[in-house]
């Protein structure tokens, strides 16, 4: 009898790991930039979370004799002015990037689906206030209101999280209040009602479980605009500051004075930073068309 529980078991164990490959060789093969999308996401979250296994250097230890040596054996991608290797830079930077712009994110997030969510389902004058908010929120473009929320909170990475979260936050509360205002009217809304659940249990267990969808792709094309403005803000001096390594300063370091007789300096973080928005934007190109059946082709 325990053998032929067991036999089931490895059954089952079996179908879900074929299953689970089934859908990924059909997202490749339906979804071509998509998936490139995801493998260059994927080889970035590698990098940051083995940063210490990967960088060959200590991204901080300096060597004045190797002041702005260029790529070599030993320093692949060539050293800073302060004979620091860029190469472990950048890989310690995905690690940065890649915090703050998730972290941000979810922030950002969180407080958009908690404001979206009670406005589309109370309505009254709590909708009224929080749309007024939101559109005075929405009236400045996102990395001005970065830098405004940058500049007054100072440089740290704690303080460019929040920085980047706020403006953030209208965003995911429009997509989760116009999914809140279409799902209130449904049938099984009623149902719910009739059956003396609560408003809080309604909203939450079964409106928001249905803005899933909308938020996952959101979430993707947030992700790659919060790196960017987190390499805007540190490029500025507004960010990550000193001794973290980031994608922003690391140009804002080399720009200037070394983009001639240095351009490594410059040209290997402006690549990191382009193929993580990159690889974000394809990857939510993908999801868009894969969880919306309007936009599949």
């Amino acid at each position: 009898m325990a053998d032929i529980d067991h036999k089931a078991e490895l059954a089952k164990a079996g179908a879900f790991v074929e299953g689970w490959w089934g859908s990924v060789f059909f997202f490749i093969r339906r979804y071509p930039l998509g998936a490139a999308g995801a493998g260059i996401m994927i080889v970035f979250v590698l990098s940051a979370v083995f940063a210490n296994f990967i960088a060959p250097m200590d991204p901080l230890q300096t060597n004045a004799a190797a002041s702005l040596e260029s790529p070599d054996s030993t320093y692949i991608l060539g050293a800073d002015k302060m004979g620091r290797d860029s190469f472990s830079r950048i890989i310690y930077g995905a690690r940065v990037s890649l915090i703050v712009a998730v972290s941000s994110t979810l922030l950002g997030g969180i407080i958009g689906v908690f404001l979206g969510l009670m406005s589309g389902y109370l309505l009254g004058w709590f909708d009224l206030i929080t749309q007024r908010l939101i559109d005075i929120m929405q009236a400045l473009p996102l990395l001005v209101m970065a830098l405004v929320m940058a500049a007054s909170l100072g440089p740290s990475i704690e303080n460019t999280i929040i920085a980047i979260s706020i403006p953030l936050v209208p965003h995911a509360a429009r997509v989760v209040r116009s999914s809140t205002l279409s799902l209130r009217e449904m049938p099984f809304i009623e149902a719910a009602r009739a059956g003396g659940m609560s408003e809080l249990r309604i909203a939450i267990r079964h409106i928001l479980p249905n803005t899933l969808a909308p938020l996952i792709v959101l979430f993707t094309a947030q992700l790659g605009s919060a790196i960017l403005v987190e390499a805007s803000l540190s490029f500025l001096g507004l960010g990550v500051p000193e001794p973290h390594p980031s994608w922003g300063r690391m140009l804002s370091e080399s720009a200037a004075e070394y983009v001639r007789s240095a351009p490594w300096l410059v040209i290997f973080p402006g690549i990191a930073i382009s193929f993580a928005v990159f690889g974000t934007n394809l990857l939510g190109d993908a999801l868009r068309d894969m969880l919306d059946p309007r936009q599949r082709s």
